[in-house]
């Protein structure tokens, strides 16, 4: 790795754009292709169980296109085995074409020595059997899902169909009332994809090229938390991913782009939006606070009293930055800011554009303002609110 010489260097500024365009928020998307281009473009979606405004799955596509109906993005990520639910970055939706690249990770569970929950003999094949006969399935329709109420007291049955589905046997195939729903992968992947023929080596190679043009720029780092590779199988397909090395200004470490990226700078429209804390332009706490100066944290598992910004809290990005966050939550048809940090004056049009537009998404009529962390930018955001929704 050490004889690798950065060829380009980038301005932070420039790497921000970058970064920008490769996740959908610069210029003009090809809108044609919708939430499917989304997701191919993106490379995974995570899923998450919070819903506040919608789930974070949802937010994705939402916070790139504008509204989007909710059906549409369901239909768009589970019709015609466009996609499949694996391990990733988390729990993330991934375009079905991609079934080849994670064969490294089927491998590695298949020989994993220890697991958390024992697994009944008999089950496995008992569920592989049932879901050939009738799936697709929920593992309640399996046989249940828990023992107990304890979120971690799985059923034998339950237990079964995730091995499977780690094994690469079975395939969650959407998500009904938040449920996987799980079929048997010979029936969900298409035939040509249906293979482990990839040594690892190549898998990683791929979705290394792949994170690369996600991202547009990235360290080490950044390109393995992607899809959650560990640094030294980055470093050890690196330089035959097709990303070139270069250096950011004030980065301080090594970094890679793809080279597409740099071929034609960053122009366009700049999206103005509330973004998901599990969105992928900043969910890297670190890469976030690189590139935009901005810390985020979820704060939804941590203490109420030791909470900062809120519950689920979503920054708001705008003209290339963010500007704020905005901890959201509903009442019947009122969007509700329960609490609003603004960057400063400057930062108002914006944050109220990102509210009426989020209200207008998931169908509320009203937006209140309960709480203002700059108390004198309260009455400014009020203003606005109610000149953009008079």
């Amino acid at each position: 790795m050490t004889s690798l010489r950065p060829i380009t260097d980038l301005t932070a500024d420039e790497a921000r754009r970058i970064a920008l365009r490769a996740q959908g928020f610069l210029g003009a998307l090809d809108r044609r292709s919708g939430v499917r281009g989304i997701l191919r473009h993106l490379g995974a979606v995570q899923l998450d169980t919070i819903s506040v405004l919608a789930r974070s799955h949802e937010l994705i596509p939402y916070a790139r296109l504008g509204a989007v109906s909710r059906k549409t993005v369901e239909k768009a990520y589970w019709t015609e085995t466009h996609a499949f639910e694996y391990w990733s970055h988390a729990a993330c939706i991934l375009p079905v074409e991609e079934w080849p690249h994670f064969a490294f990770r089927r491998r590695a569970y298949r020989n994993r020595p220890h697991w958390n929950h024992d697994l009944p003999d008999g089950t496995y094949d008992q569920v592989i059997k049932q879901l050939r006969a009738e799936g697709p399935l929920t593992a309640t329709e399996l046989g249940g899902a828990k023992r107990t109420s304890e979120w971690w007291d799985w059923s034998g049955t339950k237990v079964a169909v995730e091995r499977a589905l780690m094994y690469g046997e079975v395939v969650c195939v959407e998500r009904r009332g938040w449920k996987r729903v799980y079929d048997l992968a010979e029936r969900a992947v298409p035939q040509a994809l249906l293979h482990d023929e990839l040594d690892d080596t190549e898998c990683l190679r791929r979705l290394v090229r792949l994170a690369g043009q996600s991202l547009g720029v990235g360290t080490r780092a950044d390109i393995a938390d992607y899809h959650r590779l560990k640094g030294e199988q980055v470093d050890a397909v690196i330089a035959d991913s097709g990303l070139v090395p270069v250096t950011v200004e004030g980065w301080g470490k090594p970094a890679w782009a793809d080279p597409a990226a740099l071929e034609t700078p960053p122009r366009g429209r700049h999206r103005t939006t509330l973004l998901s804390p599990f969105d992928s332009l900043i969910w890297e706490r670190a890469r976030t606070e690189r590139i935009f100066g901005f810390t985020h944290r979820l704060e939804a598992y941590v203490p109420k009293q030791k909470r900062v910004y809120g519950y689920f809290a979503m920054p708001v990005l705008a003209g290339g930055r963010l500007v704020g966050r905005v901890d959201p939550a509903r009442e019947g048809r009122t969007l509700v800011a329960k609490q609003a940090t603004l960057d400063g004056p400057k930062a108002v049009p914006a944050v109220a554009q990102a509210l009426v537009e989020a209200a207008s998404w998931v169908d509320c009529t009203d937006v209140r303002v309960e709480r203002v962390d700059a108390p004198e930018l309260r009455e400014p955001l009020v203003r606005e609110l109610a000149r953009l929704t008079g």
